[in-house]
């Protein structure tokens, strides 16, 4: 279980239990469970975020559920902004979001944890900052969580008011510089910028576990080159190129197979690169490394590292520049895949669609707004 509505919850349905242990509650009608749906998640997520675009235009992304809007002084109402947010993005996708303002981003994350108990919005003000503090845990706190949490407890802190009334030498001695920003934020004080478009994201990555454990390189393979081939076809989206790529492997936590749960290799390019074909023979080089014969493997994973836009590509004296030619038909294939569905054109290393390694989606709910043989009909009768 990756996700549980408030009714799930109630029913006691916990975060991260195996499927079967809720069979009994599917079988009886109290709840229904889905498989996921990557495809329309992906989609949803882009309609919300260009909707928030079209409302505050300075926006990052901060990933597939999240996105921080930067305000200026030409938005004055913030309450009513909220509300225009939240009710625009409920009209256009049906979606609902809980909307956070604050003079900091993490206090911004924690006015949007706290918009739960106040109709999906809230506003912190700069003089309602510190009877904030008292409204939330010292985990919830965007920068610290649970592991930092215990460590700030060991030293008798369990509140944001008693870690915000702190010395700055002491959180810089035992926190670096990143948990001095947190610091500054809760206290109001802007220290983490909004960051720049996607391609300056500093790695990309795509890992997916497989629909039944593998123990043979082929299928293993296949399911690496997809990964490769996903996040080649990101970094061309977003107009850049990786000089890295990191390749993992797991095994079942639950497994008595004896050896390390998760292994990893970090693969330095030979010069950065988005192209399909290139990366997909760094992680199948990656993966004979890590490979061990007779051993059971329950999900696999590219990261790409090292990104660099695009025109700023560092030329090596022993490779070819990228062919304009093979640009185009990347770029082409994209074009197709987008139009006709994904993965329609790939590399024949990638494999079938008839995969035991891809995930199991037997109760997948239909692509609504990606394929046109599931858009959702709804048929009208002509008496009232």
């Amino acid at each position: 279980m990756i996700s549980r509505s408030d009714e799930a919850k109630a029913l006691g349905v916990k975060m991260g239990e195996p499927f079967f242990k809720m069979k009994e509650l599917v079988r009886d009608g109290k709840v229904i469970a889905f498989s996921s749906n990557y495809t329309l998640y992906g989609d949803l997520s882009e309609r919300v975020m260009q909707t928030l675009e079209a409302i505050v235009s300075d926006i990052e992304v901060y990933s597939i559920d999240e996105a921080f809007l930067h305000l200026n002084e030409s938005h004055t109402d913030l309450e009513t902004l909220g509300h225009t947010i939240r009710n625009m993005v409920k009209q256009y996708t049906g979606i609902p979001v809980g909307v956070g303002i604050a003079p900091t981003k993490t206090l911004a994350k924690l006015a949007n944890r706290l918009s739960k108990k106040t109709g999906g919005v809230r506003v912190i003000h700069p003089d309602q900052i510190e009877e904030t503090w008292n409204e939330c845990a010292l985990q919830d706190v965007w920068g610290i969580g649970r592991r930092n949490a215990k460590r700030l407890q060991a030293n008798f802190i369990d509140t944001i008011e008693q870690f915000a009334n702190q010395r700055e030498e002491w959180v810089r001695q035992h926190f670096s510089v990143i948990g001095l920003r947190t610091y500054k934020e809760l206290k109001g004080i802007p220290c983490i910028e909004m960051e720049g478009p996607l391609t300056e994201k500093k790695s990309i990555c795509t890992s997916r576990s497989f629909g039944e454990l593998q123990n043979t390189f082929a299928p293993i393979q296949e399911a690496l080159s997809t990964h490769a081939a996903s996040c080649a076809e990101k970094l061309r989206k977003q107009k850049c190129a990786a000089g890295g790529m990191y390749v993992s492997l797991s095994m079942s936590r639950f497994t008595k197979q004896t050896g390390d749960k998760y292994l990893g290799i970090y693969i330095k390019l030979p010069q950065a690169t988005n192209n399909t074909a290139t990366l997909i023979q760094h992680a199948s080089k990656g993966l004979q490394k890590l490979f061990q014969k007779g051993t059971y493997y329950k999900k696999c994973g590219i990261t790409v590292t090292d990104i660099v836009p695009e025109e700023k590509v560092q030329l090596n004296l022993f490779e070819a520049k990228q062919d304009t030619k093979l640009q185009a038909l990347e770029n082409t294939i994209d074009i197709l895949n987008k139009k006709l569905g994904k993965n329609i054109l790939r590399h024949a290393i990638q494999g079938s669609d008839n995969n035991t390694w891809k995930l199991r989606c037997d109760n997948l709910s239909p692509n609504y707004t990606t394929r046109l043989g599931e858009v959702l009909v709804i048929n009208v009768s002509n008496t009232f």
